[in-house]
Protein backbone atom coordinates (compact mmCIF):
# COMPACT_ATOMS: atom_id res chain seq x y z
CA UNK A 1 0.00 0.00 0.00
CA UNK A 2 2.68 2.44 1.15
CA UNK A 3 4.63 1.57 -2.42
CA UNK A 4 1.62 2.10 -4.45
CA UNK A 5 0.88 5.17 -2.67
CA UNK A 6 4.54 6.25 -3.54
CA UNK A 7 3.93 5.57 -7.17
CA UNK A 8 1.01 7.90 -7.34
CA UNK A 9 2.50 10.66 -5.47
CA UNK A 10 5.56 10.66 -7.86
CA UNK A 11 3.43 10.15 -10.99
CA UNK A 12 1.23 13.28 -9.53
CA UNK A 13 5.14 15.45 -8.85
CA UNK A 14 6.13 14.34 -12.64
CA UNK A 15 2.85 15.96 -14.05
CA UNK A 16 3.17 19.80 -11.89
CA UNK A 17 6.37 19.61 -13.78
CA UNK A 18 5.27 18.72 -17.09
CA UNK A 19 2.15 20.98 -16.82
CA UNK A 20 1.73 24.96 -17.77
CA UNK A 21 -0.68 25.42 -15.18
CA UNK A 22 1.17 27.36 -12.55
CA UNK A 23 0.32 27.85 -8.90
CA UNK A 24 0.59 31.70 -8.09
CA UNK A 25 -2.07 32.47 -5.45
CA UNK A 26 -3.82 30.23 -3.41
CA UNK A 27 -7.85 30.17 -3.43
CA UNK A 28 -8.57 33.19 -5.50
CA UNK A 29 -9.49 33.62 -8.94
CA UNK A 30 -9.18 36.22 -12.05
CA UNK A 31 -11.64 37.34 -13.96
CA UNK A 32 -11.36 38.49 -17.55
CA UNK A 33 -10.52 42.26 -16.85
CA UNK A 34 -7.79 41.11 -14.11
CA UNK A 35 -10.13 41.66 -10.80
CA UNK A 36 -9.12 38.79 -8.15
CA UNK A 37 -11.43 37.58 -5.85
CA UNK A 38 -11.06 35.44 -3.14
CA UNK A 39 -13.21 32.55 -2.48
CA UNK A 40 -14.23 30.23 0.18
CA UNK A 41 -15.02 26.51 0.35
CA UNK A 42 -18.73 25.98 1.66
CA UNK A 43 -20.02 22.71 1.79
CA UNK A 44 -18.76 21.01 -2.34
CA UNK A 45 -18.57 24.24 -3.48
CA UNK A 46 -15.99 27.00 -3.94
CA UNK A 47 -18.07 30.65 -3.53
CA UNK A 48 -16.29 33.86 -4.25
CA UNK A 49 -16.13 36.20 -1.10
CA UNK A 50 -16.77 39.38 -3.59
CA UNK A 51 -19.29 40.39 -5.38
CA UNK A 52 -18.44 40.19 -9.50
CA UNK A 53 -17.05 43.49 -11.38
CA UNK A 54 -16.54 42.36 -14.62
CA UNK A 55 -17.35 44.74 -17.80
CA UNK A 56 -16.45 42.00 -19.79
CA UNK A 57 -17.90 38.54 -20.98
CA UNK A 58 -15.56 35.85 -20.25
CA UNK A 59 -14.63 35.83 -24.32
CA UNK A 60 -13.58 39.29 -24.21
CA UNK A 61 -16.53 40.26 -25.42
CA UNK A 62 -17.91 43.66 -23.82
CA UNK A 63 -21.10 44.07 -21.73
CA UNK A 64 -23.32 47.10 -22.36
CA UNK A 65 -22.84 49.47 -19.47
CA UNK A 66 -26.72 51.40 -19.64
CA UNK A 67 -26.50 54.61 -17.40
CA UNK A 68 -30.08 55.96 -18.98
CA UNK A 69 -32.96 54.93 -16.63
CA UNK A 70 -35.67 54.90 -19.30
CA UNK A 71 -33.04 52.17 -21.47
CA UNK A 72 -32.06 50.17 -18.14
CA UNK A 73 -36.08 49.58 -17.41
CA UNK A 74 -37.10 48.74 -21.03
CA UNK A 75 -33.81 45.84 -21.65
CA UNK A 76 -34.19 42.69 -22.34
CA UNK A 77 -30.70 42.06 -23.12
CA UNK A 78 -27.66 41.74 -21.22
CA UNK A 79 -26.29 44.79 -19.32
CA UNK A 80 -24.36 46.29 -16.34
CA UNK A 81 -23.56 49.58 -14.45
CA UNK A 82 -22.14 50.66 -11.28
CA UNK A 83 -24.45 51.68 -8.36
CA UNK A 84 -25.39 55.55 -9.16
CA UNK A 85 -23.31 55.05 -12.15
CA UNK A 86 -20.04 55.88 -10.39
CA UNK A 87 -17.04 53.45 -11.41
CA UNK A 88 -15.95 53.80 -8.01
CA UNK A 89 -18.70 52.15 -6.04
CA UNK A 90 -17.74 49.25 -8.02
CA UNK A 91 -13.97 48.51 -6.38
CA UNK A 92 -15.72 47.10 -2.88
CA UNK A 93 -19.16 46.48 -4.05
CA UNK A 94 -18.50 45.22 -7.41
CA UNK A 95 -21.86 45.70 -10.37
CA UNK A 96 -25.44 45.35 -10.99
CA UNK A 97 -26.53 42.92 -13.61
CA UNK A 98 -29.64 42.24 -15.21
CA UNK A 99 -31.02 38.74 -15.56
CA UNK A 100 -30.07 38.86 -18.97
CA UNK A 101 -26.32 39.48 -18.65
CA UNK A 102 -26.61 35.99 -15.99
CA UNK A 103 -28.55 34.03 -18.16
CA UNK A 104 -25.60 34.56 -21.02
CA UNK A 105 -23.69 31.81 -19.62
CA UNK A 106 -19.87 33.37 -20.15
CA UNK A 107 -20.60 36.10 -17.19
CA UNK A 108 -18.80 34.32 -14.89
CA UNK A 109 -14.81 33.48 -15.17
CA UNK A 110 -14.16 30.18 -17.12
CA UNK A 111 -15.28 27.02 -14.81
CA UNK A 112 -17.24 29.36 -12.68
CA UNK A 113 -21.06 29.85 -13.25
CA UNK A 114 -24.32 31.41 -10.96
CA UNK A 115 -25.43 29.38 -8.45
CA UNK A 116 -29.09 27.64 -8.83
CA UNK A 117 -32.07 28.60 -6.64
CA UNK A 118 -31.14 25.06 -5.24
CA UNK A 119 -27.49 25.46 -4.77
CA UNK A 120 -28.67 28.53 -2.43
CA UNK A 121 -30.68 27.04 -0.15
CA UNK A 122 -28.05 24.68 0.43
CA UNK A 123 -25.51 27.24 0.69
CA UNK A 124 -28.42 28.25 3.63
CA UNK A 125 -28.10 25.45 5.37
CA UNK A 126 -24.90 25.00 5.56
CA UNK A 127 -24.95 28.46 7.23
CA UNK A 128 -27.82 28.23 9.39
CA UNK A 129 -27.32 26.71 12.77
CA UNK A 130 -31.37 25.80 13.41
CA UNK A 131 -32.02 24.40 9.33
CA UNK A 132 -30.29 22.25 7.64
CA UNK A 133 -29.98 22.09 4.15
CA UNK A 134 -32.47 19.72 3.64
CA UNK A 135 -34.96 21.41 5.38
CA UNK A 136 -37.86 22.65 3.96
CA UNK A 137 -37.94 25.92 4.93
CA UNK A 138 -35.83 26.48 2.59
CA UNK A 139 -38.07 26.41 0.04
CA UNK A 140 -40.32 28.93 0.79
CA UNK A 141 -40.45 33.07 -0.24
CA UNK A 142 -39.73 35.67 1.88
CA UNK A 143 -37.54 35.43 4.67
CA UNK A 144 -36.68 31.97 5.89
CA UNK A 145 -34.38 30.36 8.00
CA UNK A 146 -32.93 31.22 12.17
CA UNK A 147 -29.33 33.40 11.54
CA UNK A 148 -28.13 32.00 8.25
CA UNK A 149 -28.21 35.66 6.71
CA UNK A 150 -26.08 36.80 9.62
CA UNK A 151 -23.55 33.80 9.51
CA UNK A 152 -22.81 35.07 5.77
CA UNK A 153 -22.91 39.13 5.97
CA UNK A 154 -19.53 40.80 6.06
CA UNK A 155 -18.75 41.78 9.58
CA UNK A 156 -17.79 45.24 8.02
CA UNK A 157 -19.23 46.96 5.33
CA UNK A 158 -22.52 46.88 6.35
CA UNK A 159 -24.95 50.03 7.79
CA UNK A 160 -23.48 50.98 11.01
CA UNK A 161 -24.43 48.61 14.08
CA UNK A 162 -25.79 45.99 12.20
CA UNK A 163 -22.72 44.14 10.75
CA UNK A 164 -23.17 40.12 10.25
CA UNK A 165 -20.53 37.86 11.62
CA UNK A 166 -19.18 36.26 8.51
CA UNK A 167 -19.09 33.10 10.43
CA UNK A 168 -19.67 31.17 6.70
CA UNK A 169 -16.47 33.28 5.39
CA UNK A 170 -18.94 34.06 2.37
CA UNK A 171 -18.51 37.89 3.07
CA UNK A 172 -21.50 39.75 1.68
CA UNK A 173 -21.95 42.81 1.21
CA UNK A 174 -24.82 45.16 0.55
CA UNK A 175 -24.08 46.31 -3.16
CA UNK A 176 -27.80 48.12 -3.27
CA UNK A 177 -30.36 47.44 -6.37
CA UNK A 178 -31.51 48.95 -9.48
CA UNK A 179 -35.17 49.31 -10.97
CA UNK A 180 -36.56 52.63 -11.39
CA UNK A 181 -33.76 53.95 -9.26
CA UNK A 182 -30.67 52.90 -7.67
CA UNK A 183 -31.68 51.81 -3.33
CA UNK A 184 -30.45 50.32 -0.37
CA UNK A 185 -26.63 50.19 -0.90
CA UNK A 186 -25.22 50.04 2.83
CA UNK A 187 -28.27 48.39 4.16
CA UNK A 188 -29.59 45.62 1.37
CA UNK A 189 -27.78 43.17 -0.36
CA UNK A 190 -28.98 41.05 -3.77
CA UNK A 191 -28.03 38.49 -5.23
CA UNK A 192 -29.32 37.05 -8.49
CA UNK A 193 -29.52 33.16 -8.83
CA UNK A 194 -29.34 31.26 -12.38
CA UNK A 195 -32.89 29.85 -11.89
CA UNK A 196 -35.76 31.21 -13.96
CA UNK A 197 -39.38 31.67 -12.48
CA UNK A 198 -41.30 33.07 -15.33
CA UNK A 199 -40.06 34.32 -18.90
CA UNK A 200 -39.99 37.90 -17.18
CA UNK A 201 -38.81 37.04 -13.80
CA UNK A 202 -36.00 34.76 -11.42
CA UNK A 203 -35.44 34.31 -8.52
CA UNK A 204 -33.05 36.29 -6.22
CA UNK A 205 -31.70 36.09 -2.65
CA UNK A 206 -31.70 39.02 -0.53
CA UNK A 207 -30.17 40.38 2.95
CA UNK A 208 -31.45 43.43 4.48
CA UNK A 209 -29.44 45.22 7.40
CA UNK A 210 -32.27 44.59 10.14
CA UNK A 211 -32.66 40.62 9.90
CA UNK A 212 -30.68 37.47 10.57
CA UNK A 213 -32.49 36.18 8.48
CA UNK A 214 -32.32 35.15 4.21
CA UNK A 215 -35.39 36.42 2.09
CA UNK A 216 -36.05 34.40 -1.32
CA UNK A 217 -38.13 36.17 -3.84
CA UNK A 218 -38.55 36.55 -7.19
CA UNK A 219 -37.88 40.34 -9.03
CA UNK A 220 -37.87 40.98 -12.87
CA UNK A 221 -35.09 39.85 -15.17
CA UNK A 222 -34.89 44.04 -15.73
CA UNK A 223 -33.71 44.79 -12.14
CA UNK A 224 -30.14 45.12 -11.35
CA UNK A 225 -28.31 43.16 -8.66
CA UNK A 226 -24.87 41.47 -7.51
CA UNK A 227 -23.74 38.48 -8.61
CA UNK A 228 -22.26 35.60 -6.47
CA UNK A 229 -19.94 33.00 -8.51
CA UNK A 230 -19.61 29.40 -7.79
CA UNK A 231 -17.21 26.76 -8.77
CA UNK A 232 -17.97 22.75 -8.10
CA UNK A 233 -14.48 22.02 -8.05
CA UNK A 234 -13.98 19.89 -5.64
CA UNK A 235 -11.00 17.64 -6.52
CA UNK A 236 -9.82 13.99 -5.85
CA UNK A 237 -6.98 11.62 -5.70
CA UNK A 238 -7.77 8.36 -6.23
CA UNK A 239 -5.73 5.51 -3.52
CA UNK A 240 -6.95 2.43 -5.06
CA UNK A 241 -10.38 1.75 -4.36
CA UNK A 242 -10.71 5.57 -2.18
CA UNK A 243 -10.91 8.98 -3.05
CA UNK A 244 -9.51 11.71 -0.98
CA UNK A 245 -11.27 15.27 -1.09
CA UNK A 246 -8.47 17.83 -2.06
CA UNK A 247 -9.95 20.68 0.00
CA UNK A 248 -7.56 23.13 0.02
CA UNK A 249 -7.06 23.97 -3.58
CA UNK A 250 -10.02 26.03 -6.10
CA UNK A 251 -8.61 24.95 -9.67
CA UNK A 252 -5.76 22.56 -11.49
CA UNK A 253 -2.74 25.19 -11.05
CA UNK A 254 -2.89 24.23 -7.35
CA UNK A 255 -3.56 20.55 -7.70
CA UNK A 256 -0.76 20.24 -9.87
CA UNK A 257 1.47 21.34 -7.18
CA UNK A 258 3.50 18.65 -5.58
CA UNK A 259 2.88 20.45 -2.15
CA UNK A 260 -0.71 20.51 -2.50
CA UNK A 261 -1.53 17.21 -3.37
CA UNK A 262 0.75 15.31 -0.58
CA UNK A 263 -1.19 18.84 2.02
CA UNK A 264 -4.40 17.89 0.81
CA UNK A 265 -4.12 13.38 1.00
CA UNK A 266 -3.54 14.21 4.73
CA UNK A 267 -6.41 16.86 5.08
CA UNK A 268 -8.73 14.10 3.13
CA UNK A 269 -7.75 11.38 5.52
CA UNK A 270 -10.10 13.13 7.85
CA UNK A 271 -13.25 13.23 5.77
CA UNK A 272 -13.90 10.45 2.86
CA UNK A 273 -16.41 11.36 -0.42
CA UNK A 274 -17.17 9.69 -3.79
CA UNK A 275 -15.96 11.04 -6.95
CA UNK A 276 -17.52 14.08 -8.59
Amino acid sequence: MISRLRLILIACSILAIGSQCKRTEKNVVRDVDGNIYGTVLIGDYWWMTENLKSTRFNDSSRIPNIEDQSIWIRLDSPAYCFYQNNESNGVTLGCLYNWYAVNSGKLCPAGWRIPTDSEWMQLEGIADTKYGPRDSVWHSLGLRGFDAGQRLKSDKGWREGVNGTNESGFSALPGGERNRSFTTRGSNGYWWTSTQASDSSAYYRSLIYSFEQVSRDIHPKKMGFSVPDQNKNRMEIAIGDLQFPLTTVNDCSYARSWLFVLCSFELGNKQWSRRT
